[in-house]
């Protein structure tokens, strides 16, 4: 699912409503009640806007301090200076065969082969 790029505009428009019911609560008519409320809406979503792209600004800058340290991790695990060397695979690495596979006799085909026959 994409993310929810309209946080701002819901902020805008719960507030609009607030705006609307203590306008109406306050007794005024209803042309004031509306502008108050496009005024309020227009506020409270740019305010919004502006919060959300900065938590998203420091997030992206953030996620791209740890992609560079991982970065230059990888280039020391990479290096091709002495004493660096990646040691071959040992005996122990390798995973046993199972105990059905070893019974088979060599010139047998296995279960898994198919009906080749």
């Amino acid at each position: 699912m994409a993310k929810f790029r309209g946080l701002h505009v819901v902020a805008g428009i719960a507030a609009m409503l607030v705006a609307a019911m203590l306008g109406s609560a306050m007794r005024l008519n209803n042309t004031a009640v509306v502008m108050s409320s496009c005024v309020v809406f227009v506020a409270v979503a740019m305010w919004a806007d502006s919060a959300i792209s900065k938590r998203r600004r420091e997030a992206s800058s953030l996620s791209e301090t740890l992609t560079l340290q991982q970065a230059a991790s990888l280039d020391q695990a990479t290096s091709l200076e002495p004493g660096h060397e990646v040691a071959p695979a040992t005996r122990q690495d390798i995973p046993q065969r199972g105990a059905q596979d070893q019974s088979l006799a060599p010139g047998e085909p296995s279960k898994h082969e198919g009906n080749a026959a």
